[in-house]
């Protein structure tokens, strides 16, 4: 067979054509107006892709997939990269070609463990036939609002103890969420010596070194979950070379934990001031505040506060501050996941070594911070290290904000004093179990940190003394279950959170809590197998999440080996 001889001019027009087209999918004119419509002036900067996804999918209510091309295309990215990014996160909704478009309204009905203790479950059985076709009922991770359970959100607008009425109501009203009324604004907080503090600091009032040794003195330790020293924290980052960068996690996805955003609807100056008097102690040069998307009204109204504060600076210095959006990710809620989706990336954890206070934030060294952990700053150092140390119970010291929820009279944020125990949490702050409920079992640290049984009533809730349990208490959410409640359903509703929210990175976590939420839906658990797949799952999951992602299950083994006859 003779081959066809094409001219070398020929050839070489050819090749240029196929260099001037673009690979992939070609972009569609109209939609790519669209893009550029919506993101206008905006920077196209490849960290700001997950803040221009939120913009298409708020303006049509989904990601077609002519929009994520035009935007690969503004942005100078690759599709696959948006694709993979836009597909990572929950409460993005990518339509491939040819696939039709979801509702323009979803209703997320939350089936965390409070929530379906509270009747979430009928809730999402009963809601697809009242609200009909135009309307999509789904269930969704916890939204922190677990002490309102059972709740919802239709749209973007919270539903707190949600009944198919209400939610009825709130879709037929079309609601928009606005933003927390009962807080203390910016002007009201300067009026009552607000940012005083921190114009001592910049004033030289108050140095470096005593600020830091103050925070040491109170042993106050990161109230997100990972409990590390705050004072010796801002010491280590502070030794680093600059630009230093400030990362401020208020992304409390874990299941049964809502005291970032409750203290942040009253409060938000006093967390405000503690992050800029962190900022000047330590050297950084731009602040990033990364919101759950879950908590839109507190979006609001914090980028108001940040405008109001940026007109009236306290700190001719002030640095630049940066409030980014999550999309609906608990893996988001670990220091480096958080900080790759502030990149405009997946949110999947880094390995360590380097640690973020080294190798952070764009490669440089990066403060982490929970939200509580500076809402509490102002306080300490204007009564003293000691003041903090002075709280405490049974032989521990400071105080604690326990997000309650569950079978208690009174559930919410209450803050008691470190070490305090689980029946006198329940007795003195919560009023007591439910009419008709019986202290049955308790989970010390959400999700993650294990179950205990009512009999274990008298174990100091602290960082460091629920270890020898098995268990752990976080970011110290605890839900209290009674005699109508099982620890086998509790453990159930947990893996199922987990094997959702695993981001899929390492196989450990991966396949491990796909396989426990398969291995614990059994009638008959296989003991020796789940105990093979515990082990495994410790000890070789990259983060957090796949290494207590077992505890629900060994503590269920260990501590109510009745349920599983």
């Amino acid at each position: 067979m003779k081959h066809k001889i094409i001219p070398i001019a020929v050839q070489q027009v050819s090749k240029e054509r196929k260099r001037q087209a673009p690979k992939g999918r070609r972009v569609d004119p109209a939609s790519l107006a669209e893009v550029q419509a919506l993101l206008g002036n905006e920077s196209r900067q490849a960290d700001l892709l997950i803040e221009h996804l939120h913009k298409i999918q708020d303006r049509y209510a989904h990601l077609s997939a002519a929009h994520l091309a035009a935007l690969a295309q503004e942005m100078r990215l690759a599709q696959t990269e948006v694709y993979e990014v836009a597909t990572f996160y929950h409460h993005f909704d990518v339509v491939k070609e040819g696939d039709a478009a979801p509702q323009s309204l979803t209703v997320r009905v939350c089936d965390g463990l409070s929530c379906e203790m509270a009747g979430a479950r009928d809730l999402l059985a009963r809601l697809p036939k009242i609200l009909g076709k135009e309307v999509r009922v789904i269930a969704a991770p916890c939204i922190g609002r677990c002490e309102q359970a059972p709740a919802a959100a239709v749209g973007q607008n919270p539903v707190p103890h949600a009944t198919c009425e209400a939610i009825a109501a709130a879709v037929q009203a079309k609601a928009v969420t606005h933003a927390p009324e009962a807080f203390i604004d910016h002007a009201s907080y300067q009026a009552a010596g607000g940012y005083g503090l921190l114009k001592d600091c910049i004033s030289g009032q108050r140095n470096v070194e005593s600020v830091i040794k103050t925070m040491e003195d109170s042993a106050l330790r990161g109230l997100g979950g990972a409990g590390f020293p705050a004072g010796r924290k801002w010491r280590i980052v502070r030794a680093e070379s600059g630009p230093r960068l400030m990362a401020v996690n208020i992304d409390e996805g874990e299941p049964g934990t809502f005291k970032d955003r409750v203290y942040l609807e009253r409060d938000p100056h006093r967390f405000l001031e503690g992050m800029l008097i962190a900022a000047w102690a330590v050297g950084i040069d731009r602040i990033y505040i990364y919101l759950r998307d879950e908590y839109h009204g507190c979006r609001a109204m914090l980028q108001s506060e940040l405008e109001k504060l940026k007109a009236a600076p306290p700190w001719a210095g002030l640095p630049e501050i940066v409030l980014r959006r999550g999309a609906g990710a608990y893996i988001c809620g670990e220091e480096s996941a958080m900080i790759e989706s502030i990149e405009g990336k997946r949110g999947m954890p880094r390995l360590r070594p380097p640690y973020v206070a080294q190798v952070g934030l764009f490669g440089r060294p990066t403060l982490e911070h929970n939200f509580e952990t500076l809402f509490w700053v102002r306080e300490i150092l204007e009564k003293g290290g000691a003041w903090f140390t002075s709280h405490g119970r049974n032989g521990r010291h400071g105080l604690r904000s326990f997000s309650v929820s569950g079978r208690v009279k009174s559930p919410g944020v209450k803050l008691a004093p470190a070490g305090i125990t689980i029946q006198e949490l329940i007795d003195e702050y919560c009023g007591g179990m439910q009419d008709g409920h019986t202290f049955y079992a308790y989970l010390p640290g959400g999700a993650s940190g294990g179950i205990l049984p009512a009999s274990m009533n008298a174990i100091p809730l602290d960082f460091d003394t629920l270890q020898p349990y098995g268990c752990f208490i976080g970011s110290a959410a605890v839900v209290v279950l009674s005699d109508k409640d099982t620890a086998v359903d509790a453990a159930r509703n947990l893996i199922q959170f987990f094997k959702h929210e695993s981001c899929g990175q390492c196989t450990p976590c991966r396949v491990g809590t796909a396989k426990a939420a398969h291995l614990i839906e059994q009638p008959k658990w296989n003991l020796e197998l789940l105990a093979e797949l515990s082990t495994v799952m410790r000890d070789a999951s990259i983060c957090g999440l796949g290494q207590a992602a077992p505890n629900p299950v060994d503590c269920v083994v260990k501590y109510f080996p009745h349920e599983l006859v």
